[in-house]
């Protein structure tokens, strides 16, 4: 059930990106900016915690869930460290994510070969 739960919700978030994408003129990098703002905003006024909790991956695992992660661990070292943890909260919540990212990506380009369009 769980795997259902995580495939609905982020298969939900992908269709939300698809509608954007085919009906608008926004670019890719115009929709993932939007999804990563609104999973900071979501996150930050609470109102993502539930779809993490009923989606788990489905909803940890896109862009937003990364904004959301950024957010958490903003307002938590907010509350821990004061004003310099909004700042450094948020990195280290979603250091583990960025750290992947740098590393998958590089093993990507050694292991591929990039073609210029």
């Amino acid at each position: 059930m769980e795997y259902l739960k995580a495939f609905l919700v982020g298969g939900l978030i992908c269709i939300i990106g698809q509608i954007i994408l085919d009906v608008t003129k926004l670019t890719p990098a115009h929709i993932l900016v939007i999804f990563l703002t609104s999973g900071v905003l979501l996150g930050a006024i609470g109102l993502y915690e539930p779809l993490v909790k009923y989606g788990e991956a489905g909803a940890t695992v896109p862009i937003s869930g990364f904004g959301y992660a950024l957010s958490k661990g903003a307002i938590e070292g907010a509350k821990s460290k004061g004003i310099i943890g909004v700042f450094s909260g948020g990195i280290e919540a979603a250091g583990g994510g960025i750290a992947a990212a740098i590393l998958f990506g590089y093993i990507m380009s050694i292991v591929s070969e990039p073609k210029t369009k």
